[in-house]
């Protein structure tokens, strides 16, 4: 349920209590562009699609608009060969995991202490991603943030009978829903630094669905996008989901 009050001559929509906040990986908790984008390269690269090919360019323009979805999804786009996106999918995956392996990867500044809050305060917190399960479970050992949240999830988990999508597909956070044990979808908050993620949030009914401006996508891209905030970073978000008067129109 939703509560009305005026403030400052506006009607606000207050939310109910946020029990779950599903955070995106890259450009969202995590620092990886470099690392994506070259792995990318070398990908394509092996499967005759490289910098040296016709094309490549917008190949990257590409690559950075769909930003947040499955990177198999991508490869599939730009490759139009399932067994060779497949493979080159493999590929990207080995270059990332072997750049996490040497400790090319960090946090975003802020985003651990905003977890442990939230989790303090008695909100569920997962991590969505466009990498493999597997991609995204050597990340949390890396960073050791095994113990930090309370669930990851990545496409092509196989919830029941069928894979989960990647964004802007909803599946990650309702996988998030269902195994967290929330009771509603109106509990959630999604947070990411994509137009996909906030496609998905809102696909999914979130009820705060929230663009940083710490990733690839730019404050006017976010805001073309549905959304209900537009935060310098995650680290904003306990400001806003602790506070229980704060309005859902606040971007």
């Amino acid at each position: 349920m939703l509560s009305i009050y005026r403030r400052n001559g506006h009607t606000c929509l207050v939310r109910n209590r946020i029990r779950l906040a599903v955070l995106d990986t890259s450009g969202t908790t995590i620092h990886d562009d470099d690392i994506v984008l070259t792995a990318f390269v070398e990908a394509l690269a092996a499967y005759g699609a490289g910098p040296d090919t016709r094309g490549f360019d917008d190949r990257l323009v590409y690559i950075r608009r769909t930003t947040g979805r499955s990177r198999l999804d991508v490869f599939r786009a730009l490759i139009e060969d399932e067994q060779q996106a497949q493979l080159a999918n493999h590929v990207f995956e080995v270059a990332v995991e072997a750049a996490v392996a040497q400790g090319s990867i960090e946090p975003v500044a802020g985003a651990r202490e905003a977890i442990e809050l939230l989790r303090d305060r008695g909100v569920a917190v997962y991590l969505a991603t466009g990498y493999s399960q597997r991609t995204l479970d050597q990340i949390i050992e890396a960073l050791g943030w095994r113990e930090v949240v309370d669930g990851a999830l990545a496409p092509g988990v196989q919830m029941g009978p069928w894979g989960l999508r990647g964004r802007p597909h909803p599946d990650l956070i309702l996988a998030a829903v269902l195994q967290s044990g929330i009771d509603a979808v109106a509990e959630v908050a999604v947070v990411g630094d994509s137009v996909s993620d906030l496609v998905a949030g809102t696909r999914a009914g979130a009820s705060i669905v929230a663009g940083v401006l710490t990733g690839v996508h730019s404050r006017e891209d976010l805001a073309r996008a549905p959304h209900t905030h537009l935060l310098d970073g995650v680290w904003e978000l306990p400001g806003i989901l602790l506070d229980e008067s704060a309005p859902l129109t606040a971007a």
